[in-house]
């Protein structure tokens, strides 16, 4: 029957009640955390363009990791900026480079935390691509030898996990195989599977610097307009061997973050990227909105949305007001 009989605000009266029955709950132990690292021993650099985040030197990087571990953050993802950058990105398979270094030096200290690795080359490039260009124009064939080259060498200085972010065809199956051969057949992969082309990356190019020195990504990443092609990605993916997917951005593509959750077998990651992230703080910033609620809304309608994990900045902050008792 309709009213009087329901009436559903008697479940809202009080907050004690109102947590009871909430159907959606954040956890720090959902949220991924991205970190950039440098090649030096120490260094803080503030990223103007997202406000609280820096570039980190090693034993940084290691101290700002023992903080989130004790706030309840439990994974980190890696970005690396190397020294130089040359057409074929070797920074980012090489051996020595700036993420084996930060992973191992994390793996020593840090036994608790889980290590992700981005894959990609648009940080180790000299033209911000993300593989081998010839011309202006990206070989995909090309490019997944050196992506699976990038994963063997995380994996061997004792990653947790990769995480393929090219948009390359065929990157997951190419790294899956290289692993395997390599004797890492237990590690998991994380695809970057619906990756859009879109305009909330602009913060994340000054932080890795990794902005495309002619052209842009929209011939490997995907159209902004399109929700059933990202569910073929996810398809791809998965038939190659990911253990996990993911749509980035977030907050833009809730609704193909619920279509993948309803499809897909496998846990759903969420990337609520640097853009998001940022127009946050520059309203926080300008006292235009209430950044704890804003933020913490934000995070719930992408777990709501069907994200088991997500990717985010926000993470210590989160953390800290979620430990607060701070609500949506």
């Amino acid at each position: 029957m309709p009213f009087p009989i329901h009436r559903p605000r008697r479940l809202r009266g009080r907050a004690l009640l109102r947590r009871m029955v909430r159907e959606t709950r954040l956890h720090p132990c959902e949220f991924i955390e991205p970190l950039f690292a440098v090649p030096s021993k120490r260094a803080r650099k503030p990223i103007s363009s997202m406000p609280g985040q820096f570039q980190l030197g090693i034993e940084d990087l290691v101290e700002e990791c023992g903080r989130s571990l004790e706030l309840g953050i439990g994974a980190v993802i890696l970005f690396g900026i190397p020294p130089k950058k040359d057409p074929l990105g070797s920074g980012g398979y090489a051996r020595d480079g700036v993420v084996p270094r930060a992973i191992r030096a994390l793996k020593r200290s840090l036994k608790d935390l889980y290590v992700i690795a981005d894959v990609c080359l648009c940080e180790y490039t000299s033209h911000g691509h993300c593989g081998v260009i010839e011309g202006e124009r990206l070989l995909n064939d090309p490019s997944l030898k050196l992506l699976a080259k990038c994963a063997v060498a995380y994996a061997d200085a004792g990653v947790d996990m990769v995480a393929p972010s090219a948009m390359m065809d065929g990157q997951v199956g190419a790294i899956r195989s290289a692993l395997d051969r390599a004797g890492h057949q237990e590690l998991p992969i994380l695809g970057y599977s619906a990756k859009y082309a879109s305009a909330f990356y602009g913060p994340f190019r000054q932080a890795a610097e990794s902005a495309p020195a002619f052209g842009d990504r929209r011939g490997y990443q995907m159209d902004p307009s399109n929700r059933r092609e990202a569910l073929h990605e996810v398809d791809l993916d998965i038939g190659e061997g990911a253990d996990l997917v993911m749509v980035k951005p977030a907050l833009s593509y809730l609704d193909v973050i619920a279509e993948v959750k309803r499809r897909s077998p496998v846990p759903v990651a969420a990337y609520n990227v640097s853009g998001e992230y940022s127009m946050v703080k520059a309203a926080a910033e300008r006292g235009w909105i209430d950044e704890p609620r804003v933020t913490l809304e934000i995070l719930t309608s992408i777990r709501r949305a069907g994200a088991d994990l997500i990717l985010t900045y926000h993470a210590k902050d989160a953390a800290r007001w979620i430990a607060e008792g701070r609500e949506p």
